[in-house]
């Protein structure tokens, strides 16, 4: 191997094998290094697809990122060509992969990428929710807390919201995003996408939170609609009051949590902040 080498980052079926892209199986065949998020799942994926692997393939997940993440750039440096999967989807959405990227960047070498199915956009097609703007969140934290907060700094998003979850946390995840966004705010629990039980749940917040309680299995994406637009008329000093205090439990400070709470709800910062010293005030004095 001479010259520089390409990293290939290359999305997998997160389902069904058949999704799989026609350029999956050459790279598999091609590459010299195949990294992937568990050697076993990869076995299984090349039986499936009728390819063999003639290339040295190494583990590379969340446990081991750190470290072979500079042996894998010093391959490509030396003219490797290296391909990148994971269990399912694209690596580094959610996934191990981002080290290497930023790694493969900070080096200047070749990357590239073989598209591939998604279980992001295919749960936000198929939700039956806006899909013109939205946004990633990932997983939410474990810890609820955490997780309460991470929700309070986007109670304002009016982008459709997609997140992924553990089917043991769901419940508990749904009935955060119900107390957060409000029982009824519009959301679809995308399960087993792809797979012989796939199923789309479309329902309020508070509704699914109910029927997660009886238990969930299977791979699970959670899309949820984002916040309405509201005016001014339609948020008193109270309600200014407690999106500021949520903001500032969620780790902003004071000036940038009123700046914020003010572009959301259209309003002069001078109102927001007038709302929340009259609020301090009033608690300060104390009832007369």
């Amino acid at each position: 191997m001479t010259g520089t080498g390409t990293l290939v980052l290359a999305g997998t079926p997160i389902g069904d094998t058949v999704d799989a892209p026609p350029r999956l199986a050459a790279e598999l065949e091609r590459a010299d290094v195949v990294a992937a998020e568990d050697t076993r799942r990869l076995r299984r994926l090349t039986q499936a697809l009728g390819v063999h692997t003639t290339g040295r393939v190494v583990s590379y997940f969340e446990g081991n990122e750190s470290a072979r993440t500079p042996e894998l750039v010093e391959e490509l440096a030396q003219g490797a060509r290296v391909l990148l999967v994971t269990d399912a989807g694209m690596p580094s959405v959610s996934d191990p992969g981002y080290r290497l990227v930023a790694a493969a960047v900070e080096r200047g070498l070749r990357i590239t990428a073989v598209p591939g199915p998604s279980a992001v956009l295919t749960a936000l097609a198929l939700s039956g929710l806006p899909v013109d703007r939205f946004c990633f969140e990932g997983f939410l934290p474990r810890k609820a807390g955490e997780r309460l907060g991470r929700l309070r700094e986007v109670a304002g998003e009016r982008r459709t919201l997609v997140y992924f979850e553990a089917p043991h946390r769901l419940a508990a995840t749904l009935e955060a995003m119900a107390e957060v966004f409000g029982a009824d705010r519009r959301a679809a629990v995308c399960r087993e996408l792809t797979k012989t039980y796939e199923e789309v749940r479309r329902d309020g917040l508070g509704a699914l939170a109910a029927w997660a309680a009886e238990g969930v299995r299977g791979e699970i994406t959670v899309v949820v609609e984002g916040a309405p637009e509201a005016g001014p008329a339609d948020l008193d000093d109270a309600e200014l009051v407690r999106r500021v205090r949520d903001r500032e439990e969620a780790g902003e400070r004071r000036k940038e949590a009123i700046a914020a709470v003010a572009a959301e709800a259209g309003l002069p910062k001078r109102q927001v902040f007038d709302a929340v010293v009259a609020a301090k005030n009033a608690e300060r004095n104390g009832p007369k």
